[in-house]
Parts: C-alpha cells; structure tokens; sequence
C-alpha cells in the first residue's frame, strides 16, 4: 500500500522513523528560522493564515501542490497525536503500515473516535468556548454553498459527540473532495469575520470550525456518498490530563451562565 500520512508541527521533535510518516511544518511563512522537515509555504499556499487556520494550512499546502497525487491512501496527525496500532514510539503504539493496511479493508475513512461531551451539546459546547455568531456565519455560509449538507450540521450540532483534532486517514480522491468543500466554506466564512480583536487561542477560529465541520462532511458522505467510516483510538505521546480538560469545560459552561 503506497500511503503518506502528514505530522503537523511548529517546532523541532522526534518523529518515527517510518517512510509511512511525513512531518510537515506549518506556518513556515511566519518565522525566519526553519526546522528542516517539508515545509508548507512552497509552492501554492495559505502558510501566513496559520495562527487562524492551525493544521489546516498543511491540509491546504497538500491539496494544491499535489503531495497525495501517487498515494493510495493520505492522511493527518499532530506532532503528539497519533492514531493508536502496533508500532512503537516513545512509549506509545501508534499506527503502522501493517495497521493502516487491515484497517482500511474495511473503511473508506479512519477519524478518532468520537469525544462525547455529555453535558452540552456541539452547538453548546462551541457557544461557550469560542464567540457564537462565528457558527452563526459557518452555519450561514454552509446553506449558500452547499445547502445539501444542512441536515448533517444541525444534527451534528444537536449532538453530544466530536470526531476532534481534524486527524484521518482516507482516499486521495476522498481528500480532494473534502478540500473542494472544507476551503471554500472557510473562506467565505473569514470574509466576513473579524478576528482583528481575538486573542490568540480564539484566533484559531478556523481550525476550531473545520474540526465542527468535517464531522458534517463525514455525516453527509457516510450517508450519501456511500463511504464507509470506522472510528480508531487516538494517542498522545505526551499524555493527556482529561481531568482537566474537564474542569475547563465546566469552567467555560458555568462563566457563560453567569
């Protein structure tokens, strides 16, 4: 099986040593000094929108400049986030050619498994951690461009659980589906956004929107399209406090209230 799958980072890091792993750093056009991995600012780019459009910029840099085009399957992970398998990496298993290869028998695309967030739903969760009319305007946009996918958002949206980090494994010719329709929908969006006021963390809007919106995409291809999904474990090599992530949420839903 010929398959690349992209490591996003902003910074030097150990990665495997596996032809199956490509790190990629994002947001190269913002700083001088370089980490020597594939870079996203060759080429057709959005590498400038980085601190808005997190990974995405790496997705982007792939869809136009045709990394994938040789591939059969092509995907994303983060620096500290992999899809779990049998491979050993810093003390993790992360996914191996060997995984990729039985898994994808059976699916048209592997996502991380659902997060659900039990006591809000989406739409809620998104309303009190980030500013509201920004969904407002995705959910707007989305009926303009692609009014097909309607149902898929609300539902979505109503909903408790979150495929997260915009991680996957799928076709080239289900990647270049996925950009025709993500890139687009994004960019109307920050036409008419104003992000000049944002601190940093909600700069990160429009990956925060493609993380909401790809599981609408998936929703409507899944029942569509015809495309298998399979959920898979995710892993963080460097761990992960879930209590506190907990706590954040509550935090950020009881300050909304007050």
């Amino acid at each position: 099986m010929r398959a690349k799958i992209l490591v996003a980072t902003h910074k030097p890091y150990d990665f495997p040593d596996n032809p199956l792993y490509q790190p990629i750093e994002v947001g190269a056009a913002l700083r001088e000094v370089h980490t020597g991995y594939l870079r996203d600012d060759r080429g057709e780019h959005i590498s400038d929108k980085n601190a808005s459009y997190s990974e995405m910029t790496a997705l982007y840099w792939a869809w136009k400049n045709r990394l994938f085009e040789n591939m059969e399957y092509c995907g994303l992970v983060h620096y500290r986030r992999y899809f779990k398998g049998s491979l050993p990496f810093k003390g993790a298993s992360i996914l191996s050619q060997q995984d990729l290869t039985e898994l994808m028998r059976e699916c048209d695309i592997l996502v991380p498994k659902k997060r659900n967030y039990w006591i809000e739903t989406i739409e809620k969760h998104y309303q009190n951690a980030h500013y509201p009319k920004d969904l407002e305007i995705a959910e707007e946009e989305l009926q303009r461009l692609f009014p097909e996918y309607l149902e898929a958002f609300r539902e979505v949206m109503k909903g408790t659980k979150l495929h997260l980090y915009n991680m996957f494994v799928m076709s080239p010719k289900h990647f270049d589906a996925y950009c025709g329709w993500i890139f687009p929908l994004l960019f109307a969006v920050e036409k008419r956004v104003d992000i000049s006021g944002y601190d940093a963390y909600q700069r990160r809007i429009f990956g925060f929107l493609a993380e909401r919106l790809f599981n609408v995409w998936v929703l409507h291809q899944s029942r569509h399209g015809g495309v298998r999904v399979r959920e898979h474990p995710v892993v963080n090599i460097e761990g992960e406090n879930l209590l506190l992530k907990a706590l954040g949420l509550l935090g950020r839903k009881f300050r909304k209230k007050m």
